[in-house]
Order: C-alpha cells, then sequence, then structure tokens
C-alpha cells in the first residue's frame, strides 16, 4: 500500500514513512492511495475474532511493509487484558432494553477512547525506529487527553521525544495533573496562550518549515497521523460484530467530535465495508461541524470564538480531520481539497451546497447536532437514574445527539469518550457526588507538576525544542 497526500503530492512512501512523517510536505495529510473493502462474506469471517486478530484483519491491508508476524505480535502486545482491564478491550453495553448501546473505550492507562490507538503508536514507533537506527521527536497538540494517552504510550521510549502543547488553563484539573505530573526525561509539557486550535497550528506551522522538520526529526502522534486514524477504525468492527445482527443489517454510530479524526475512523469503516447506517456527528457549543452537516458551510472558529465549555477536549473550532474528510468527498481530487482548506486557512467559509459535492456529503451517512452545558448535566444525570451508568460530559453530549437520530429496529451505538472521573466538577454538578476513580490515580492533582507556559509564537516554540534536545545530546553518556 502506497500513501498520497490529501493535497495532490503523490508517493509519500508506505506505512511506516507516513507513520514517522506527521503532516505530508505539502502541508497536507496521508492518506492510503485507495480503501480496500471486505466482501459480506469477508466480513462474516470477521466475526467472532478476539481483538488482536480483528486489529490485524484491519490494519493488515494497510501496513504491508512490517513482516505479518512482527505486527501481529504487536498487535497482541498492544491490545492485552492487563493493558485495557478487560479481555473484550472495548466491551458494548446495552443501555436499558432499548437499541442503545454504549461503546467502552475509557478502560486504558489514560483512561480515555485516545488509548486505544495510542498504545498501539508506542509500540509500532518503537518497532521502526528502531529498525531504523533513528530517533523521533514527537510534536503533539491536546485538548485534553491525546497528550496524557501519548506521554503514556510514549514512557520509557529511549528513541522518541514527546513535545506536547496544550491551551493553557482549558483543561480539566484531572487532564492537566495526569500530563503535568509525569517527570520522564523524553517527555516536555508545554501549555500555549491561547486555545487548541492555536496549539494546532503552531504544530502545523513547525511541520511546514521542511528543513527544521528534516533536522530535528519531527514527527505527530495527534489524528493527523494516520496511524492513528486506522487504530480507531477497529473498534467499530469490533462493536459491529458485538451486537450479532443478521449479515448486512446496518448499525449507526453516534462520536463526540472535536477533531473528527475518531469519527472519520468510522467512515473509513464504512468505506471498508462495514454496514455502518448513520455516523452522527455531536458537538458541544464550538458547533462548527454541526453547522457543515446541517447546512452544507464549513466556516472555522477564530481562537476569540472558540466557547469554553464543560465538554472542554470538543473546544476546537478547526477540525483537522475533516480535511480528509473533504477529500473523500472530492473523489480524491488533491487539487480540489487544497483549493477548500486554502479556504479554510484563510477563515473563509466552504460552500458546498451549490456544488455535486454536496451530494456526496449527503450520501456519505453523516447528520450533525449539539448540546449544551444544561444539556450535558441533564443526560448525565439521566443516564445515571435510567440507565445506572455514569458518563463524563463528552460521552453526555454523544449520547444525546444519538438518541436524537435513533431509529426505529436500528442499534445505535454511542461511543464513549472519557471516564468520568476526568471531569469530576461537571460529573458532580450532575449528580451531586464525586465519580469513583482507579486507585492509582488518587491525589494525583496534589503531585508536582512540570510544564511549560509560552506564547503563541512558532518562533520560541523552536526554540525551546531545539534547547531541550541539545540538553538531552548533552546528558547523554
Amino acid at each position: 500500500m502506497k500513501y498520497v497526500s490529501t493535497r495532490g503530492l503523490k508517493n509519500l512512501g508506505g506505512f511506516s514513512d507516513v507513520l514517522l512523517m506527521g503532516l505530508a510536505p505539502d502541508g497536507g495529510l496521508a492518506m492510503p492511495e485507495h480503501i480496500p473493502t471486505f466482501s459480506a462474506d469477508e466480513l462474516e469471517g470477521l466475526r467472532g475474532l478476539e481483538y488482536p486478530a480483528l486489529a490485524y484483519a484491519v490494519m493488515r491491508p494497510f501496513i504491508d511493509d512490517i513482516p505479518a508476524d512482527d505486527l501481529r505480535r504487536m498487535l497482541r502486545a498492544t491490545y492485552h487484558p492487563d493493558v485495557f482491564h478487560s479481555a473484550e478491550i472495548t466491551p458494548l453495553v446495552r443501555l436499558g432494553d432499548s437499541d442503545l448501546y454504549l461503546l467502552e473505550l475509557s478502560n486504558g492507562p489514560s483512561l480515555a477512547f485516545k488509548d486505544i490507538a495510542m498504545q498501539f503508536l508506542g509500540h509500532v514507533f518503537e518497532y521502526v525506529l528502531e529498525r531504523r537506527g533513528e530517533h523521533l521527536n514527537i510534536l503533539g497538540a491536546t485538548s485534553g487527553d491525546t497528550g496524557s494517552a501519548a506521554e503514556y504510550a510514549m514512557l520509557g521510549k529511549a528513541r522518541v521525544n514527546v513535545f506536547m502543547l496544550s491551551p493553557h488553563g482549558r483543561m480539566s484539573a484531572f487532564q492537566q495533573a495526569q500530563m503535568f505530573s509525569i517527570d520522564e526525561p523524553n517527555i516536555f509539557n508545554i501549555t500555549v496562550e491561547g486555545v487548541f486550535d492555536d496549539c494546532q497550528d503552531l504544530v502545523k506551522e513547525v511541520n511546514a518549515d521542511a528543513e527544521f522538520k528534516a533536522r530535528y526529526t519531527i514527527g505527530a502522534v495527534n489524528s493527523i497521523n494516520w496511524a492513528r486514524v486506522l487504530a480507531q477504525a477497529v473498534y467499530y468492527f469490533k462493536a459491529y460484530f458485538a451486537l450479532n445482527l443478521p449479515t448486512g443489517q446496518t448499525a449507526d454510530f453516534s462520536v463526540p467530535s472535536g477533531n473528527f479524526g475518531n469519527v472519520f475512523a468510522g467512515y473509513l469503516a464504512k468505506r471498508m465495508g462495514l454496514p455502518i447506517g448513520q455516523l452522527v456527528v455531536a458537538s458541544n457549543e464550538n458547533d462548527v461541524l454541526h453547522e457543515f452537516f446541517s447546512t452544507g458551510v464549513y466556516h472555522v472558529r477564530r481562537a476569540a470564538q472558540v466557547a469554553q465549555t464543560s465538554s472542554p477536549s470538543m473546544d476546537i473550532g478547526k477540525a483537522s480531520n475533516f480535511e480528509r474528510y473533504l477529500y473523500l468527498v472530492a473523489g480524491a481530487d488533491g487539487v480540489q481539497t487544497r483549493a477548500w482548506w486554502d479556504e479554510v486557512g484563510g477563515s473563509r467559509p466552504v460552500d458546498l451546497r451549490d456544488s455535486g459535492h454536496w451530494d456526496a456529503v449527503k450520501a456519505s451517512g453523516f447528520v450533525g447536532g449539539r448540546s449544551s452545558h444544561q444539556d450535558r448535566l441533564d443526560t448525565i444525570r439521566r443516564a445515571d437514574g435510567e440507565f445506572g451508568r455514569l458518563i463524563d460530559p463528552h460521552t453526555a453530549d454523544g449520547l444525546l445527539v444519538g438518541e436524537r437520530y435513533a431509529r426505529p429496529g436500528v442499534p445505535m451505538v454511542c461511543l464513549e469518550t472519557a471516564l468520568p472521573a476526568k471531569f469530576e466538577g461537571t460529573v458532580e454538578e450532575a449528580v451531586n457526588r464525586v465519580p469513583p476513580r482507579p486507585e492509582r490515580f488518587e491525589g494525583i492533582e496534589k503531585l508536582p507538576r512540570y510544564f511549560t507556559v509560552m506564547d503563541n509564537d512558532a518562533a520560541a516554540l523552536k526554540a525551546f525544542v531545539v534547547k531541550k534536545l541539545e540538553a538531552t545530546l548533552k546528558a547523554t553518556p
């Protein structure tokens, strides 16, 4: 399998190349040159597979530059009950006696769905870098959960350094404590004066400096990294088979969405042949995606327009992975995608209503909805009372909007985002009690914190990276 850029550049190389690449040299995102599909009979052959074997079947067509036995070994090490505290890895739970389901994705080390892909990235980064005799400096941005998931996955990885940007003061206390309490020589936390989109733009600006990127081997773990999206597609297959539906019957999925990576993974699974009907994009007050799927106009929000909400991981005004979706909507036309994204980069709206592409959007099965703080409180309270299930505010966004689009006789699978302990302030406001947390996280907020506050300045970020890398080299025996 060869990879191309969403903006037209061909021949990015194989999976291992784009794994280490992050953004493509033309600023686009890596995509496979074609998307393999499963026939109905082939899908039936996947039913009942344990998670590592299912992951191999789904991911192998996109990863043909790693020997089969090595890939299987990495997947077994990644998706192990000791890591995810469940033999099923991503258990599916029915809510009441309805056709509503919750897909548990938050049983991993950082208590968020990002662990599902990030744990794989930790293993495959280490493997590829060891084979090539190289080192990688990961530059990432997080709105809350990617940071801790990435840092936990890269702990002890001698060939990887992590520079993680987060918006100063905009994560929950638990999220901040998870990241900033890490005191490891290969982990550097940077809080940026701004919002998540500023952090994301800094990552892209540094990646756009080809000379700097090459000299300091800059890579990415955000969902701009294709490996993240690919690994996340697996749990859509796992959830679908857990429903035990008749062959070919469709299921719907509701996904809390900020940067569009998680729900795009569902679209990838659908393009691979999985019988997915609706993909419900659940937004909070930062409803750029809801606006697009409702009106056909994609209009990003400037940093000052991004609201600070009680589902902070979705406080995003420009969804990077939406570029991958537009690329597929355009029929894999990189020239058209670049033109659209140039408009996005200029904070101008992309209007698909009067184009032939709007028909492709409607045919893709995406719909959108939004919720408010009060909606989240009401949904958390109702899920607790009706289903005996405590959920976090992002999952509440997904559950609320998913219920709006539920169809009689069609399962609606709502994707869990994180355990409620990560957002205990909002959960306590809803149900008047503090959610339980795993014992290993007791008192985490009281631990010392290690981070650097930085202005929204790419030059300052580059200087910081260089300074830390030079210090690391001097400290190396």
